[in-house]
């Protein structure tokens, strides 16, 4: 039988998670300097992903989803929509509601700020990391998966 303290991290193991959050983080944000999404807020930028993810929605729909006001969600809509990333058309079954989607714009700049990543990512793996290095990063990528995974 476990005891609670058999059940708490070690301290190598709680220097690595804070290690591994933090260099995240920072690659998480140079990838973001690398695509188009600098110019949205986080909030449109977590919008345009789930209508990506899960297609069509109404501003309630997403306020929901994202835990927000629906007054804040038409806030960020609002900004999307100026920017020509989000359409709205009238909701065929009930003409209250707006049906919110992406715009071929949004897709386009989707795709190719996704395809600026990605090379600039390749890139760097390939010119500051040897082979054996690479091979080790792949590892890694192993490793991190199986902690993601359930």
């Amino acid at each position: 039988m476990n005891s609670s303290s058999d059940q708490r991290p070690s301290a190598r193991a709680g220097a690595l998670a804070e290690d591994l959050r933090s260099v995240a983080g920072k690659l998480k944000r140079r990838l973001r300097e690398q695509g188009s999404e600098g110019d949205l807020t986080p909030s449109q930028v977590s919008v345009v992903l789930r209508l990506e993810k899960e297609g069509t929605a109404t501003v309630s729909s997403l306020a929901r989803s994202e835990g927000m006001r629906p007054q804040s969600m038409s806030t960020a809509i609002a900004g999307l929509q100026a920017a020509g990333l989000v359409s709205g058309a009238p909701d065929p079954e009930d003409g209250r509601q707006t049906i919110l989607s992406l715009t071929k714009a949004c897709r386009d700049r989707l795709r190719v700020g996704r395809a600026a990543r990605q090379d600039w990512l390749a890139r760097t793996i390939a010119t500051r990391l040897s082979s054996r290095e690479q091979e080790e990063l792949a590892g890694a990528i192993e490793l991190l998966k199986r902690l993601i995974d359930d």
